[in-house]
């Protein structure tokens, strides 16, 4: 028997006698090579087999621990099917029974309103309420330039089908961006162009030219936490896309729609550089609170109140009462901020986890660009690997990722590359699951050193 299957035979040993539980520490790498008279790396070896077997996780800096197992079903379902896909938030992290609290509050305080036809512009107390909300986010808007939407989609759909005051039609969009904004412009039937955004940013001599003659209507990002990206735009980068939008009369849609897990405090929106009235706001609860509760906020220009309101008012003469009202009283309860600060540090947690296993493999043609936070980091992939090859290879494994590609217009020559979300995935997943996803990738490479073809980014 070698020296690793020693080690792994002995760890399962202790497990048996019940003198290693769930969750308990597995002995040091240091304490394990002394005990066996071994190298290091034969300790590593064993130690990954166990890992690769889904019997023990590790946290960088910490050292191995043994998971947890709660039959042979649950165990299989947990460790073998890995949700980098979903853009949902966490099940386990969302306020149920605080919410349900607030949703029986909400019908007795409207009962009189809550079968009844309501002003499309939304629930008035809660206007008031978003409207101290978000001044916390650098958002100074008028009561009467708040709207209630049915989810950021409902805004985006209205958006984009609705005239502007500047007479132009085209639609600019970065690429990649949202799935859900693409589907909609495209099935209405809508002029769209693309600019290219990359881990580096945007173009602002290139943006510049299409702002000055493309006609464009209104230019459609996501400043922060990009989906699919993952990055952020700068105080400086924002800055000067309100200014573009002044200068040649565009309007942007600022899709907010991870603010509240936002951890530098002096990072503004667009919204707070706005000096001409061009910016549209939009402000989702779906990522931190329950998806299904479909409220979103959008804060407009004075200009485009009265147009915004007709074109709601015939998509769905209002929205929820009751999902307002609760969402009324969770903010003013102060639940809200409870809830927030436990999200944020959520998602931090596993982000930077991701970061520190990103720092212990490296692989020539591909990269990770992993931020501090949010729900997205992307893996960069050389353009000679076949994308849709590696996701077949995962997904026999149970590792589900997303392409790119589908964030893009059909006619824009895109980046290859993945979306790897962490919205729904714990830590001993987020291990597993990377180290199957550099395994994968691990094989072209001693493909390509066998053909002495290797490449770089």
């Amino acid at each position: 028997m070698a020296k690793y299957q020693e080690i792994n035979a002995f760890i399962h040993k202790e497990i048996e006698k019940g003198k290693l539980k769930p969750g308990n520490k597995l002995p040091s790498i240091r304490d394990v090579c002394k005990m066996f008279q071994c190298s290091k790396g034969t300790v590593i070896r064993a130690y990954h087999e166990m890992e690769r077997n889904h019997l023990v996780y590790s946290i960088p800096q910490s050292g191995y621990y043994l998971l947890e197992s709660k039959g042979k079903e649950e165990g299989f379902q947990r460790y073998h099917e890995i949700d980098f896909i979903s853009a949902s938030p966490d099940t386990k992290a969302l306020p149920y029974q605080e919410f349900q609290h607030c949703l029986n509050q909400a019908i007795d305080l409207h009962k009189e309103t809550l079968f009844s036809y309501n002003h499309p512009q939304g629930l008035s107390p809660l206007i008031e309420i978003l409207k101290k909300h978000l001044q916390e986010e650098q958002v100074f808007a008028e009561y009467e330039n708040i709207f209630i939407t049915s989810g950021a989609q409902q805004a985006i759909n209205i958006l984009g089908r609705m005239p502007f005051p500047n007479g132009k039609r085209n639609i600019l969009v970065e690429q990649p961006t949202y799935q859900g904004a693409l589907e909609s412009f495209l099935q209405h039937g809508l002029t769209v162009m693309g600019i290219h955004r990359t881990v580096q940013g945007l173009d602002f001599d290139e943006l510049e030219r299409i702002f000055q003659n493309g006609q464009v209507k209104f230019f459609y990002t996501i400043p922060r936490f990009h989906n699919p990206l993952g990055i952020s735009y700068s105080n400086g980068e924002k800055k000067q896309l309100a200014n573009l939008a002044a200068k040649y009369d565009v309007y942007i849609i600022e899709d907010d729609y991870l603010s509240d897990l936002e951890l530098d405090g002096k990072a503004d929106p667009i919204y707070a550089f706005d000096i001409a009235s061009r910016v549209i706001y939009l402000k989702s609860f779906s990522k931190v609170l329950l998806p299904g509760l479909r409220l979103s906020a959008v804060v407009l220009p004075k200009q485009l109140t009265k147009v915004f309101e007709e074109y709601k008012k015939w998509t769905d003469l209002n929205t929820s009462i009751l999902s307002q009202g609760a969402l009324e009283i969770y903010l003013k309860s102060g639940m809200f901020y409870s809830h927030r600060r436990k999200i944020k540090q959520i998602y931090h947690d596993r982000m930077e986890y991701l970061r520190g296993l990103t720092q212990e493999w490296n692989i020539p043609y591909i990269r990770w660009h992993v931020p501090n936070t949010g729900f997205f980091a992307y893996l960069e992939v050389h353009r000679q690997i076949n994308t849709e090859t590696v996701l077949q290879q995962l997904a026999a494994k149970g590792i589900c990722l997303s392409d790119v590609k589908k964030h893009y217009l059909p006619s824009f020559a895109h980046d290859p590359g993945l979306r790897v979300s962490i919205s729904r995935v714990e830590k001993d997943q987020i291990r597993n699951g990377y180290f199957q996803i550099m395994e994968t990738f691990k094989g072209y490479n001693d493909r390509m050193k066998n053909r002495d073809e290797t490449f770089h980014l």
